[in-house]
């Protein structure tokens, strides 16, 4: 596959390369993005919980190694900043993961026309 490889022209070389790069930062994305997404289903049942909890319950923040005790108004701004913030990270990662396969597409496009055989 190398030796193939080297006899494709150099513009065709980069083409690749770039394309592997491309498909390694998508899937970089999407995994950050999965991950992102995964914490805020957590924020949300958290949030859902606090709902059925009086205003005096005992509630613990975990901070390092340690439990804190904190109120539920703390705690609920806590988490809807959170939640804010990673809808909005997610809402970034999304609009990169449409740039990246949108520019894989293209890349895709021109690689085949470039290994398209040559008709005599």
């Amino acid at each position: 596959m190398s030796e193939e490889l080297s006899r494709l022209p150099p513009q065709v070389q980069e083409r690749l390369l770039r394309f592997q790069q491309l498909q390694q930062t998508l899937q970089s994305v999407l995994t950050q993005k999965q991950q992102l997404e995964l914490e805020l289903t957590e924020v949300d049942q958290a949030l859902d919980e606090l709902k059925n909890l009086g205003e005096d319950a005992v509630i613990y923040k975990s901070i390092g190694s340690l439990l804190v005790k904190v109120g539920k108004a703390k705690i609920t701004e806590d988490l809807k900043e959170r939640r804010e913030l990673l809808n909005m990270r997610i809402s970034v990662l999304g609009r990169q993961e449409e740039r990246l396969r949108s520019q894989l597409k293209d890349l895709q496009e021109k690689l085949q026309k470039d290994l398209r055989p040559v008709s005599p």
